[in-house]
């Protein structure tokens, strides 16, 4: 690359998306994108993968503006892999 910037992977990006709904307890689209700092199709790709597994869930409303927040498992997701991620930078 050599600019100085390290690229994220397939995790740190998940963590990256599942935390920032977590901080905000609900949020939306563009806001998740925003703090997750990605791209709309990589952000597409990444959110529709937690949302099909069931990670995410649509905490808004009905007819109020369209938020998601996290589920059960989604929460439980999210503590795993920032075990993980403490583990593997224990080594």
């Amino acid at each position: 690359m050599g600019n100085g910037t390290k690229q994220r992977s397939r995790w740190d990006i998940i963590v990256d998306i599942l935390t920032v709904i977590s901080e905000e307890g609900r949020a939306k689209k563009t806001h998740i994108l925003q703090r997750s700092n990605l791209d709309w199709r990589s952000f597409k790709r990444y959110f529709d993968f937690l949302m099909e597994r069931g990670f995410i869930g649509n905490g808004g409303e009905p007819g109020a503006r369209k938020t998601y927040m996290l589920t059960e498992k989604g929460k439980e997701f999210l503590m795993k892999l920032q075990e993980v991620r403490a583990m593997l930078a224990d080594t």
